[in-house]
């Protein structure tokens, strides 16, 4: 009968030190270092032995005490609204692949747009020695972030300026985007259009307001209360917000979403509705070349890579002013939003 080899149990949460791989090679702790570092000094038949011990007890080398030595950990911090949203995914990617270029880690975390885990997780970032950090705001107070900034970790501020702080952003044209997407439904022959955004205390639902009445401004169109919604992205409110506006005997004939999630609301409505209206988005949706959805997109993988070539920048000794970078929306036309009114 063959013998059954028998492996040591695993001791979950440690791990084999230098110590360790010393005790089973037979050899000192500076032979093993300079096994580990690639260091001269150290025979063939040594280094055999010690790499025989770091194969056998899965010895990896502890590059958080190596690089703290050096004040770096080679590590950023991401904080984002909502993991899941699908604006975030090209968006962290890119800073990911910044990062990578930068012989970085990535960390990230979700806010969930609480303001309170968002400042738990930022300085839960910090505790843990991230170089930097790049920061999708949920809250309006950021002065909790002021001595990690004195203490040298960068901090970029994204999608979202920071709150009661001077810092670096890279923001999207919110204002713009929209002004273009509503005057584009003007264009089309619209007059009676509803916006349906995000609650208002977020940077981004105000500034696309701020560019719809601009475009109905700008058209001499007198915005009547019962077209503006603004409110939590759920589906049941935006559902409903939508139903009221295409009620009644004097409906709206065309709809600005505010964001990707309301836009997605939005078009199960209006696929359930006999009642042919137009629609622009702002942000982009998956399928919506297919569904023929005009919006208002911004590039978020732009965003990202943008906003982390500026965190590495700064932690490469950068040292101008704060700077506020805005990159430019682009409206793509499907046909939702070239709808004549009926």
């Amino acid at each position: 009968m063959a013998e059954t080899v028998r492996h040591p149990e695993p001791r979950y949460g440690t791990r084999p030190t230098m110590k360790d791989v010393a005790a089973r090679a037979g050899v000192g702790l500076k032979t093993v270092s300079r096994v580990v570092n690639s260091e001269p000094g150290v025979t063939p038949d040594t280094e055999r032995r010690v790499q025989e011990a770091i194969d056998a007890l899965g010895f990896r080398r502890n590059d958080s005490a190596r690089v703290l030595r050096k004040g770096r950990t080679a590590s950023i911090g991401l904080v984002l609204e909502d993991l899941a949203d699908p604006f975030y995914g090209p968006l962290s990617r890119a800073v990911e692949e910044v990062a990578r270029a930068h012989g970085a880690l990535l960390i990230n975390g979700s806010s969930a747009e609480d303001p309170e885990r968002e400042q738990e997780l930022v300085l839960a970032l910090c505790a843990r020695r991230v170089d930097g950090l790049i920061v999708i705001p949920a809250g309006d107070d950021h002065r909790y972030l002021e001595p990690e900034i004195r203490a040298g970790v960068a901090t970029v501020f994204v999608d979202r300026p920071a709150g009661r702080i001077d810092a670096d952003m890279v923001l999207s044209d919110s204002f713009g985007g929209a002004r273009e997407g509503v005057a584009h439904l003007v264009a089309h022959g619209h007059r009676r259009i509803g916006f349906i955004g995000d609650r208002p205390r977020i940077h981004t639902a105000t500034e696309r307001l701020r560019g719809y009445h601009a475009a109905m401004a700008d058209a001499g169109i007198t915005v009547e209360e019962d077209w503006v919604s603004l409110g939590p992205t759920e589906p049941e409110r935006v559902r409903t917000a939508t139903e009221t506006m295409l009620a009644g005997p004097e409906p709206v004939t065309a709809l600005f979403a505010g964001n990707n999630r309301v836009t997605v609301t939005v078009v199960r409505v209006l696929a359930e509705s006999e009642r042919r209206t137009a629609l622009v988005g702002f942000d982009d949706i998956e399928l919506a070349d297919l569904l023929g959805i005009t919006v208002v997109s911004q590039d978020a993988a732009a965003v990202g890579r943008t906003a982390a070539e500026h965190l590495f920048r700064r932690l490469d000794g950068a040292g101008h002013a704060p700077a506020r970078v805005e990159l430019p929306t682009r409206l793509v036309a499907r046909g939702s939003g070239e709808l004549p009114p009926v």
